[in-house]
């Protein structure tokens, strides 16, 4: 697989520098688009917030302080080497999504729709990857690691089993992902655990396109009732959480 980073966080930081309001939102778009403003140049900014507050360059900013791009260029390198056999040719840039305030962006459906794409997206075998960072987690060298060797090794995934098409076959896939690459973040105690075993056991063949049913599996109840679906008793991220579990296990 054939893998370039691109820097872009200087370029969104960039634009913060301008007055909020339609002065910034001229220039993302001019940024974002290819002259004549139908091609897009930089996929990743579509996932930014350009009428961000003053949280978004602050966070911009701790990024830029300890060289996040450096990070991920180091983890491009790594998956290159890990995947030189693989087929594909990306660009990979990273990207500040803004789930902390305001309405901009949801966390859950936006993180779901770039876990799951649906099956029309699947296939692509070049073009760019986003790998997205999130204003309401702190910005850290683990974070931007794992969200650029996430976006890769789900990417390799897809192209080489498909689109998951029920919530047994999401939770393999974001083990194998998160597992390769390096997560750390997700922890359960074993009750909790065997809790969220029992709880999804029975709703393994539940389509990956049935929301209501799969998003209270994966991402817990806080998301599931921010959404109106109806809670299973999980705690937050209990099925990525039993998912990379499963598949440290598999390793073994």
């Amino acid at each position: 697989m054939r893998l370039e980073h691109v820097p872009l966080l200087q370029i969104q930081r960039d634009l913060y520098l301008l007055p909020r309001g339609m002065e910034r939102f001229q220039a993302y778009l001019k940024t974002m688009f290819a002259p004549g403003g139908e091609e897009l140049r930089l996929p990743p900014l579509v996932a930014m917030n350009p009428m961000g507050k003053d949280h978004v360059p602050a966070r911009l900013d701790a990024l830029l302080a300890f060289d996040a791009e450096g990070v991920a260029a180091h983890a491009v390198a790594d998956a290159s080497a890990r995947l030189r056999e693989r087929p594909g040719d990306f660009k990979i840039g990273l990207v500040l999504a803004d789930d902390a305030m305001g309405g901009w962006t949801n966390r859950h459906t936006s993180e779901f729709a770039q876990r799951f794409p649906v099956p029309t997206a699947h296939a692509r075998t070049s073009g760019w990857l986003s790998a997205v960072l999130w204003t309401s987690e702190p910005p850290t060298a683990q974070a931007v690691s794992e969200a650029v060797l996430s976006v890769i090794f789900r990417a390799d995934q897809l192209a080489a089993h498909g689109c998951a098409r029920t919530l047994r076959e999401m939770l393999v896939q974001e083990g194998r992902v998160m597992a390769l690459a390096g997560c750390t973040n997700l922890a359960l105690a074993p009750a909790e655990l065997a809790r969220t075993r029992e709880i999804l056991t029975p709703r393994l063949d539940a389509s990956a396109t049935d929301l209501p049913a799969v998003i209270p599996c994966l991402f817990g109840d806080a998301a599931a009732e921010s959404l109106g679906y109806t809670p299973l008793g999980l705690a937050d991220r209990a099925g990525f959480a039993l998912a990379l579990n499963e598949a440290a296990r598999g390793s073994e």
